[in-house]
């Protein structure tokens, strides 16, 4: 009997509402519900218009999407998410829409805060109002620029705490605490003339720094978009098709239900901005079979959150980090994609190792090949959905913008799941499509496709509607446009709180002090472990190689608390201002830099006790959500360690050419995977017999030594590993002689 792998896009969405905060918003009562709607149907609209038709200036456009962060949140999200908060009361002239009157009031502002800036830009005369052009006012901001800036900031507090909880604004409290106070600090090294009230607004409010920076511009014009993608591929049928590819590569296997998890997971990292969208939509086929097979409940959970969490670094979206980290860097998107192809692979690497293990010790089955999808009747009906991600690609390595590639893609999606010749008044989106296409592909365009992306483009959107497939209703497109917004919302807030950090940063400097107060702890600590250590003779006891280590561990663990409970995006963001300067006083190359914070700080998603991820695995699995955490974070592993290794060890991001050659990067690479392998089985306590006491022990170490990148190290750690194989060699022809004769 064939296994059910459907998944059911209105099932899921409730489980998506159950566990993730951003989809569980108040209702509205039926008239402004539907109104909510179709705001929300304009706001992807716009977004989607100006990724294929062009962006208003900056200062325009963020100003318009923060616009519609503000209305969105303020509407959705009660200033206390209790039960008789989110329940619609009926009408009422107190809370027109189930939302309170102070609620109105704050979003009235917040909005014309925003749209000040756009309105005031060439100077503004009206209403009693009178203020010059923006340029005038840089440094020195008018009245109104103050009282509106500081609406704007604390707005952006609140619409961050609403959607993602107290920890981040907190955060940026310290920190604009730190900028305001910075005479008063106590501590010489972290003391600052200090900025007064005035200039922090006009810092913060001002385009180029602050809220209208780097940050919200991204967010607004790449992050928004590949998220609404993501939703919309994974509910026209390329969730589904993933998921069942998933199924015949790794389901026959030892283990099968959990392989199915981390390969299922694989793929969906690839389109998805959010692991816990990523938990869900896997999770809900894989958690319960993983069961049924006989693994615990927590381990179950645990395996899908560690792969879910792994699609944040997933390369070609990585969570929509590799846009923000091309951009900061100011290198081809190409070059992002490549480098975090080895570390990635790694991370799914151990995950993998340690399912199999695990299966082989509980001596779990797989699955019968009556029960797997058949390999012809799965890519008949569903290659076509892979057509928009392979459209996408295409034109983002093409080396057109991230938004370009986005809108391709979701225009794509549009045609794959919701056009069809059975059905001809769909017809009219592959035929705009294409009008599309020849227009950006002519002289008229002002620079648009080559003539080979464009006829490949072209043979894709015709190939994309010759179908008779079952269609998906454009009352289902419409939804995932809705959910999409809707998963862009803690993202956006969040990212344009964080933009009060990089401006803080840039003001102070502060960011440059946190290194050397790092560096200057590990070098204290290196001072006092390295005479403790002075009889091995060996390098890396060295006090010097001490203090880099102790430095890079203190900054992992800086990254993981600050990352704790936030989007991918705007953790990258934070951690990457404050980290990179102490990284930088290492001497490690930025790019290692920025993969580095981002790699702890997504480490928080399977970290205990806020791990988003594993909570929502463990609602799923029916486990206890601290042990569905633990087990996770033993699962995620090789993401733990790998970081360390490519700062040390650049090689393997084969893109840095002043540190890569082939036979580095096959040295540094192989014996890592073979570490993270190697550590796998001493995390399931098996490896060809069971593993006990002293032996298991003495495998992490190989392993251990396998995944530092130096030669002396893998030659240790390939001689324990040698004498454990030989012992569990004998362990396991015991076992099976034990066997025999008892038969």
């Amino acid at each position: 009997m064939q296994l059910d792998t459907k998944i059911d896009n209105r099932a899921q969405e409730e489980l998506e509402k159950k566990y993730d905060t951003a989809l569980n918003t108040r209702d509205n009562g039926p008239s402004f519900r539907r109104f909510v709607y179709i705001a929300t149907l304009l706001f992807a609209l716009y977004h989607f218009w100006t990724a294929g038709f062009g962006t208003p200036v900056d200062y325009v456009h963020m100003g318009i999407h923060l616009s519609g962060l503000f209305f969105f949140i303020f509407v959705g999200f009660p200033l206390l998410k209790t039960a008789s908060a989110l329940k619609y009361k009926g009408p009422s002239i107190w809370t027109p829409g189930n939302v309170p009157l102070y609620d109105w009031a704050i979003l009235l502002l917040a909005i014309t805060a925003s749209l000040f800036l756009w309105f005031s830009w060439r100077g503004f005369d009206g209403f009693g109002i009178q203020v010059s052009e923006q340029t005038m006012r840089q440094g020195n901001p008018s009245t109104i620029d103050v009282v509106l800036g500081s609406i704007l900031v604390l707005a952006v507090l609140e619409i961050t705490r609403r959607t993602i909880g107290f920890v981040l604004p907190m955060i940026i409290l310290v920190f604009a605490g730190y900028a305001l106070l910075g005479p008063y600090i106590p501590l010489q090294i972290l003391r600052h003339p200090g900025v007064d009230w005035h200039q922090f607004v006009n810092n913060m409010y001002f385009p180029s720094e602050g809220i209208f920076g780097v940050t919200l511009w991204v967010v607004s014009t790449v992050v928004f978009h590949f998220v609404l993608f993501g939703v919309v591929a994974q509910r026209m049928g390329l969730g589904q098709f993933f998921v069942d590819n998933a199924m015949i590569l790794a389901g026959r296997y030892t283990g099968g239900p959990a392989k199915v998890s981390v390969v299922s997971s694989a793929f969906f990292g690839t389109i998805s901005g959010s692991s816990i969208a990523n938990t869900v939509s896997t999770g809900s086929l894989t958690i319960p079979n993983m069961k049924k097979m006989g693994y615990p409940a927590h381990f179950a959970g645990g395996v899908e959150a560690a792969s879910s969490a792994g699609g944040q670094i997933t390369p070609p979206i990585m969570g929509a980090a590799s846009f923000l980290m091309a951009e900061y860097l100011e290198v081809p998107y190409t070059t992002i994609v490549i480098a975090a192809i080895v570390p990635a692979a790694m991370h799914y690497i151990g995950v993998m190792s340690i399912v199999h293990f695990t299966a082989k010790r509980l001596g779990l089955s797989t699955y019968t090949k009556e029960q797997l999808p058949k390999f012809v009747q799965v890519w008949r009906q569903g290659w076509r959905t892979a057509i928009p991600l392979v459209a996408l690609l295409l034109v983002l390595f093409s080396g057109y913008s991230p938004n370009m590639a986005a809108f391709i893609g979701l225009a794509l999606c549009v045609v794959v799941g919701f056009s069809g010749l059975d059905k001809p008044l769909t017809l009219f989106a592959p035929f705009a499509l294409l009008a599309y296409i020849f227009w950006k592909a002519s002289p008229y365009s002002g620079g648009g496709y080559s003539p080979s992306v464009a006829g490949i483009l072209s043979a894709l959107t015709l190939i994309s509607c010759l179908h008779r497939n079952k269609l998906q209703s454009f009352r289902a497109l419409f939804d995932s446009f809705h959910v999409g917004v809707q998963y862009a919302l803690p993202v956006g807030a969040a990212c344009a709180a964080v933009g009060i950090v990089v401006g803080v940063i840039n003001t102070t400097g502060i960011g440059f002090r946190l290194g050397f107060m790092v560096t200057g702890s590990a070098a204290d600590m290196a001072s006092w472990l390295a005479p403790l250590l002075d009889w091995t003779s060996i390098d890396a006891f060295s006090q010097s190689a001490l203090q880099q280590f102790l430095s890079l561990v203190l900054i992992a663990l800086a990254c993981i608390l600050m990352g704790a409970g936030l989007p991918t995006t705007a953790l990258y963001i934070m951690l990457v201002s404050v980290a990179q300067p102490a990284l930088s006083n290492l001497g490690v190359p930025p790019l290692a830099t920025h993969m580095f914070v981002l790699y702890y700080g997504v480490i928080s998603e399977i970290t205990p006790p806020v791990c988003a991820s594993a909570y929502a695995a463990a609602g799923i699995a029916g486990a206890n959500p601290f042990r569905t955490g633990m087990s996770a974070f033993s699962l995620g592993l090789g993401k733990l360690l790998v970081p360390m290794v490519f700062v040390y060890a650049p090689t393997m991001l084969i893109v840095l050419p002043e540190y890569f050659t082939l036979g580095s990067f096959l040295q540094v690479s192989i014996t890592c995977a073979l570490g993270v392998f190697v550590i796998a089985t001493a995390v399931s306590a098996y490896f060809l017999a069971p593993l006990r006491h002293i032996w298991r022990i003495s495998i992490a170490v190989g392993g251990l030594l396998l995944v530092a990148p130096s030669g002396n190290s893998d030659l240790v750690g390939l001689c324990i590993v040698a004498l454990i194989f030989a012992q569990q060699w004998l362990s396991a022809k015991k076992e099976l002689k034990s066997a025999a004769d008892y038969s």
